[in-house]
């Protein structure tokens, strides 16, 4: 059973349900989550989680959610984690706050895809458990919507500065999502009068004074033109403040940034482009695509049309010596590249995506990079020349001048090692991934 990581959350668009509700602890941990547990059971049906998850994994039950909820319970409170590797992927995470002014019941509730709550029954689900639970556990805002959208929306600061979110908190309607929860204090901040007669697919006044207000049947429809039409009605009508225009045209130009962007990389790049899009944001993501599409790397330049001839009088010595660069970089990233001792072309992808991921060039020293890593990177990158394209060394006695001859045209990796540790953009224009691919062209 896998626990689904916040990247493995980030794949693709989710469903993203922040509920905050009050949690009275005095009455004992068990009866007062017996009727959250009652809510989920009841109405997650397809997405319901599977396993509990603290310091070990449980499969899903009531004992295993009270024993979860022991093991990590200290003065403060308790956080546990219900997970579904399976798709529809599920990540809910479960906080119950002691010790607050207000002790609290924490829920961050991620399904994914999206696209699973398409179907309007799938939606009057969550609609339904929402209900259940703030019904039970008053809150002042709650909300489910796209995780892209929501990240394009500014939430949860909405462009303030912490201190002030923190202060304020949803203090007034800067934002609607598909589903929606307003407690009562907001609700007369507004006037209920106005919330209830929001036009929206739902608006229901709960018992404890509550407003639940649902934009559209289906929550993965968010994006069409007739939902954004209704989301930036509502706004206004709770929002008079707002002008209609205004809102519906960054509705649209929200629901342009999340439009598939069908990934074409420059073939040469191609293998090493293709593991960027998933380190961006959701909400950034087919804007990133777009902009790799479009990227295309300089034609490399670190090549002879003729070898200098070698200069050094013990060319044994000389390789032995690159040999242990070589053997340098493979143990201090081994674990962290596996395949780098491999020696292949995806080797060197790997490397790509693993210099780039960690901003390797402007993290560390520049001293650090120019007489150590550089230069075991152009050994390492020549001997995989040798070895899988049937390259031979000629051998300088300036490092930065050795060659491998492949095929009519002689190369030099120490100097493309350089360029390409110059900064995280030079990593692209400089890839090992597309140099191996230019070499390959001119093997005999």
């Amino acid at each position: 059973m896998k626990t689904l990581t916040l990247h493995d959350l980030n794949k693709v668009d989710s469903l993203r349900f922040m509920f905050d509700g009050a949690f009275n602890s005095e009455s004992g941990v068990e009866p007062e989550l017996t009727p959250f547990l009652d809510a989920l059971e009841k109405y997650a049906g397809g997405w319901m989680p599977t396993f509990v998850k603290t310091s070990r994994r449980r499969k899903y039950s009531r004992d295993a959610v009270w024993r979860a909820i022991e093991e990590r319970r200290d003065a403060y409170g308790s956080s546990v984690g219900l997970f579904r590797s399976e798709n529809p992927g599920v990540s809910l995470s479960l906080t119950l706050g002691f010790t607050q002014e207000e002790p609290e019941l924490r829920v961050r509730l991620s399904v994914q895809p999206l696209s699973f709550f398409a179907e309007e029954g799938a939606c009057q689900s969550i609609v339904a458990m929402a209900r259940a639970w703030v019904s039970r556990y008053p809150a002042q805002h709650a909300a489910a919507h796209s995780l892209a959208d929501r990240e394009l929306s500014g939430a949860p600061s909405f462009g303030r500065d912490e201190a002030t979110r923190r202060r304020d908190g949803f203090d007034k309607v800067y934002e609607l999502f598909w589903l929606n929860i307003f407690g009562p204090k907001l609700v007369e901040t507004v006037g209920r009068e106005r919330m209830l007669s929001t036009p929206a697919h739902l608006v229901e006044e709960l018992p404890n004074g509550s407003v639940l207000l649902v934009l559209w049947p289906t929550a993965a429809e968010f994006a069409s033109e007739e939902a954004r039409v209704t989301q930036a009605r509502a706004h206004v009508h709770l929002r008079p403040d707002l002008d209609f225009d205004t809102v519906l045209r960054a509705l649209k130009e929200r629901s342009a940034e999340v439009v598939p962007v069908e990934p074409r990389f420059h073939p040469d790049v191609a293998p090493f482009l293709s593991r960027l899009p998933d380190e961006f944001a959701i909400s950034e993501r087919q804007r990133k695509i777009a902009e790799l599409n479009a990227f295309r790397p300089p034609v490399p330049e670190e090549w002879l049309p003729v070898a200098h001839p070698s200069d050094v009088a013990n060319p044994e010595r000389v390789l032995e010596s690159y040999g242990d660069l070589s053997e340098g970089l493979v143990a201090a990233l081994h674990t962290k590249v596996p395949s780098i001792m491999d020696e292949t072309p995806e080797s060197l992808t790997d490397l790509d995506f693993y210099f780039w991921r960690d901003n390797f060039p402007e993290r560390y020293t520049r001293e650090l990079i120019d007489s150590h890593t550089a230069p075991a990177l152009g050994a390492y990158l020549g001997d995989v020349l040798v070895r899988r394209l049937g390259g031979t060394w000629v051998l300088r006695q300036k490092m930065e001048e050795s060659q491998v001859r492949v095929g009519k045209r002689v190369w030099l990796p120490f100097l493309r090692a350089r360029r390409y540790m110059q900064s995280r953009q030079s990593l692209l224009d400089y890839s090992l991934t597309q140099f191996f691919h230019e070499v390959e062209r001119f093997r005999p």
